[in-house]
């Protein structure tokens, strides 16, 4: 559905389904250069099955007007807002990549808004190397190209969707390639340039569960594992097999790691 929110047309896909404030609610928010579409397979399951679920399109992303937030904390009110907009009550929320970074500060800001939260393909600090960060800001499609390397595991780029003849790496590609002139790059260096994650965690006292894959080149295992501990409640659901782009690669291991952790 579209909205106008903060003066901008918003998209929010919710599976066609009503919102109604009497039931419980999920939020997915998507990574950097990405959209709605990533979240498909989970909002339609919790749609189906007694949910408000909504997945978003940041503001400057896929069908959503106006220019892409620069910032990490940008993000989080811009999403904390639209939640409000949509008169939602307390979320399940879950971010991936990008999108965990703002799923971590928005749990933070929004305190008994969120009521447990999923970190997918999450890293912190969330750097992101020069020679990607350079090709993001000159609008260089190498960058989409090291995205969708670095992004996946090496048995995901020779194969290995579960429909025949579908290609994980080159479904990836199509969604970065489609992001307006920028929007990689704000996106990029608004991970690279954010330092509010230990405050942030700090202060969540929801549920947090950190879904991981064995294989990420892009935000490595080890660093998640141990910025879990600063958590007051945190568990970690790792994938084996899996790179970065979970939700494409192990599109199973991954919804049963969100019915988990979002089931209310």
């Amino acid at each position: 559905m579209e909205i106008v929110y903060q003066g901008q047309t918003t998209y929010v896909q919710t599976a066609g389904y009503d919102l109604d404030p009497a039931k419980p609610s999920v939020c997915f928010v998507h990574g950097a250069g990405m959209d709605h579409a990533v979240w498909t397979l989970f909002v339609r399951y919790f749609a189906r099955n007694g949910y408000n679920a909504i997945a978003p399109d940041l503001r400057g992303h896929g069908r959503s007007a106006g220019a892409a937030l620069t910032s990490i904390e940008a993000c989080a009110q811009w999403l904390l807002g639209l939640l409000d907009a949509l008169a939602l009550g307390a979320v399940g929320l879950a971010g991936h990549s990008m999108g965990s970074l703002v799923g971590l500060q928005a749990a933070a800001d929004g305190a008994d808004r969120v009521r447990a939260l999923a970190l997918l393909g999450f890293g912190y600090p969330m750097a992101v190397g020069a020679p990607l960060l350079d090709a993001a800001r000159a609008d260089d499609h190498a960058a989409v190209d090291m995205m969708t390397i670095w992004g996946h595991d090496f048995g995901a780029q020779i194969g290995g969707h579960q429909v025949p003849g579908l290609s994980i790496t080159n479904i990836t590609k199509r969604r970065l390639e489609a992001a307006r002139p920028g929007v990689i790059y704000a996106d990029l260096n608004a991970c690279h340039t954010y330092t509010g994650g230990e405050a942030a965690a700090a202060k969540i006292q929801c549920p947090v569960t950190l879904i991981l894959g064995d294989r990420d080149r892009m935000t490595p295992v080890r660093g998640a594992r141990e910025f879990a501990s600063r958590f007051a409640h945190a568990s970690v659901e790792m994938i084996p097999g899996c790179g970065h782009g979970m939700m494409e690669e192990k599109p199973e291991q991954t919804h049963r790691a969100l019915v988990k952790t979002l089931a209310s």
